[in-house]
């Protein structure tokens, strides 16, 4: 019998609405362990690892065959915004950023991705999420104008 075979890694990564540091280490646990179950359950897309910092996330998943990475990104959002907001005052505006960065990954380098995403504490303190974002951009080529990426 035929069958349809893939392995597409994506590293994805989005902030929160205007970076502000919302991902608190009290949250993160909870936060990581549901887009893991929402990547899984709903859009058959596993995660490798998820990681990030207190105003964006990166995660690096095993594509689905049958969803786009849009509608991946918005089950994503919608969900964990909605899980998140009523857990505190503090969370009660809590919003992703409208955009994302979505990379393609070679399992050669799949290693050197999810180290990557598991150092992103101390990747921070030297770095800004704006700064490292635009590196991956140059680094993947994505031609992007500045006036948009931010929001």
């Amino acid at each position: 019998m035929p069958q349809s075979l893939s392995r597409m890694l994506i590293h994805l990564v989005f902030s929160t609405k205007y970076r502000q540091p919302l991902i608190s280490e009290s949250i993160e646990p909870e936060l990581y362990a549901y887009i893991a179950k929402i990547l899984y359950d709903e859009c058959d897309s596993p995660a490798e690892i998820i990681g990030g910092d207190k105003d964006h996330l990166h995660i690096l998943l095993v594509m689905s065959r049958t969803r786009t990475i849009a509608q991946i990104v918005e089950l994503i959002k919608k969900r964990s915004s909605k899980r998140i907001k009523p857990k505190s005052v503090k969370f009660r505006r809590f919003q992703w950023q409208t955009g994302y960065g979505a990379f393609s990954v070679s399992v050669s380098n799949e290693a050197v991705v999810k180290a990557y995403i598991a150092n992103q504490k101390e990747h921070h303190r030297k770095k800004t999420y704006q700064h490292e974002f635009r590196g991956m951009l140059r680094k993947h080529k994505v031609e992007y104008d500045e006036q948009y990426v931010w929001d």
